[in-house]
């Protein structure tokens, strides 16, 4: 029971933590977000305590019911009608910004497969398996950088240095998306873009949502058929994701922030559940690699303002759409607010497109990262 102790408290206090209303409190989730600190937790309980539960049954019930669940959770949280308010301009935007994100490594390292980065860092010390978590991060948050790490097989050293360089640029990614939000209107005016169009207005569903236990019931349903049915884990992560989608556009008044929310504590769950793996003497942080990831992130900016000048798109869908790919449904409303709060909104379901994509956009990664590395 000692395991489900650790992760039990580390999920309840992380979870009551960054709702408090303590700016001393508020400042620290700022730079450490909860999910590196439900990974980090458990493993320092353990190592002050002398545990090792890397081994523990623990892991598999994760894999078999907890991230299965998250799967299913996080996709039936997505509206596809809402998003024929926002408009294909900058849907399309957004899903460049995926693009470059999720094949830029490939690109790089088919057009460089001599440097000291491909040969060394990636191949030699492995650092190839945390690019697909990175690119799950970057595009589908918590769920989709869980689920790839499995898939891929990251080693817990190698994951702990992504999510420690993941958290420093997203930080200051959000800086400076919030910077350059604010000179959109002076943006447009120097590339010359003429895009006036103001999107629909995102209305919520009428009437009172399907009660939250009858939501959870068939969650779980759900995930004890794709058990009962499916052994491997890829399938069962695309049969999951496909019947997130269908439960939550299909059933009428499904209620989508229930499943929102449960999805964003059962990240918790399995992010505690994956500390108690966690070795601190195999931490492996790589200068090389870091740099890597800048070029990447700034690649992918620059790409997006092509596209955007391209389509003449409004410059600040940019930013709202990097946001809602890198940063996720917190910091893309909040970067949009800067420019216009009636598009907060959008920011929102943006976000969560990028959550149901982020998990197939690296699977892409991975398959064709193993065509070289494998």
């Amino acid at each position: 029971m000692v395991p489900w102790a650790i992760t039990c408290f580390t999920v309840i206090a992380i979870y009551y933590l960054d709702r408090w209303e303590n700016r001393y409190v508020k400042s620290i989730f700022d730079w450490v977000p909860a999910i590196l600190l439900a990974y980090i937790l458990p493993a320092l309980i353990s190592y002050t305590f002398g545990f090792d539960f890397s081994q523990d049954s623990l892991h598999d019930y994760s894999k078999e019911f907890f991230i299965p669940l998250t799967i299913v959770a996080v996709m039936a949280s997505l509206s596809l009608g809402q998003l024929k308010a926002i408009g294909f301009k900058p849907i399309l935007v957004f899903v460049a910004g995926s693009f470059f994100i999720a094949l830029f490594p490939v690109v790089f390292i088919l057009g460089f497969p001599e440097t000291e980065l491909v040969l060394k860092t990636f191949a030699q010390n492995g650092f190839w398996k945390g690019i697909p978590p990175i690119v799950g991060s970057w595009i589908g948050g918590s769920t989709s950088q869980l689920v790839l790490k499995e898939l891929v097989e990251c080693p817990e050293g190698i994951f702990l240095s992504v999510l420690v360089m993941d958290n420093i640029l997203v930080n200051l990614w959000t800086i400076l998306m919030f910077q350059t939000i604010k000179k959109s209107r002076r943006l447009n005016v120097f590339f010359r873009i003429r895009d006036k169009i103001i999107p629909e207005e995102i209305r919520e569903s009428s009437g009172k949502p399907l009660s939250w236990w009858i939501t959870l019931v068939l969650l779980l349903l759900t995930v004890l058929l794709s058990n009962l049915f499916l052994e491997m884990f890829v399938a069962k992560v695309i049969v999951l994701s496909v019947v997130g989608l269908i439960l939550g556009n299909f059933i009428a008044k499904w209620n989508f922030g229930f499943s929102l929310k449960l999805g964003g504590v059962l990240i918790l769950i399995v992010m505690a559940i994956l500390g108690l793996k966690l070795r601190f003497d195999v931490i492996g942080f790589d200068g090389t690699f870091f740099w890597f990831l800048v070029i990447w992130l700034l690649g992918h900016f620059v790409f997006m303002m092509v596209i955007a000048k391209l389509l003449n798109v409004n410059l600040a869908w940019v930013p709202i759409a990097s946001m809602a790919n890198v940063g996720g449904i917190a910091t893309a409303p909040a970067v949009t607010a800067a420019y216009q709060k009636k598009w907060m909104p959008h920011a929102i379901v943006l976000a969560i497109l990028s959550m149901a994509t982020g998990t197939f956009w690296g699977m892409l990664t991975i398959y064709l990262l193993g065509q070289h590395f494998a």
